[in-house]
């Protein structure tokens, strides 16, 4: 490797977003490369390191998982490979953010009902007659129901993603 080609641990993370400590940990798990080392056992990266770093950073903010991220490595990677498999993890995870923003929303709705019933019934008194705290003891909501029963009823399937022709 030539010498402008080289990038210590500090360069890379600086070019790629990433943290040392996140590098060090994606080279653990084998997202990373291991990196090669100087004489003096300082860690060496090179082009390829950093644009791997960075598909691996992209594909965390989407919020793929690990193991998927490993999928979509071995997708960019191999060209015998179809990239309707990407797509089709991609659409996968797609599902499961829309789920979760359904549970998000549910969540919201639940807070909600929170604030406007403590500004009914107890805004400004002492917090042991706090309708949020009690009613987050209760093992029976008295005012915002159960959240796991509020997301099972707001629970629906996703709508799936039509292919474009």
């Amino acid at each position: 490797m030539s010498n402008h080609a080289e990038l210590t641990i500090g360069n890379i993370a600086e070019r790629s977003g990433c943290t040392v400590p996140t590098i060090r940990y994606y080279e653990e798990i084998g997202l990373l490369p291991k990196a090669a080392r100087k004489a003096g056992g300082h860690r060496v990266y090179g082009p390829m390191d950093l644009q791997r770093l960075v598909f691996v950073r992209r594909c965390r903010e989407f919020g793929f998982p690990i193991e998927e991220i490993r999928m979509l490595i071995s997708l960019a990677e191999s060209a015998d490979r179809n990239c309707n498999e990407a797509r089709d993890l991609a659409q996968s995870h797609l599902g499961a953010v829309r789920a979760k923003l359904i549970e998000l929303q549910a969540l919201e709705q639940s807070l909600a009902a929170f604030v406007t019933n403590c500004n009914a019934a107890c805004a400004g008194g002492p917090a042991t007659d706090c309708v949020i705290l009690a009613d987050l003891a209760s093992t029976t909501s008295k005012c915002c129901g159960s959240l796991a029963e509020t997301l099972s009823n707001a629970a629906q399937p996703a709508e799936p993603v039509r292919n474009l022709p």
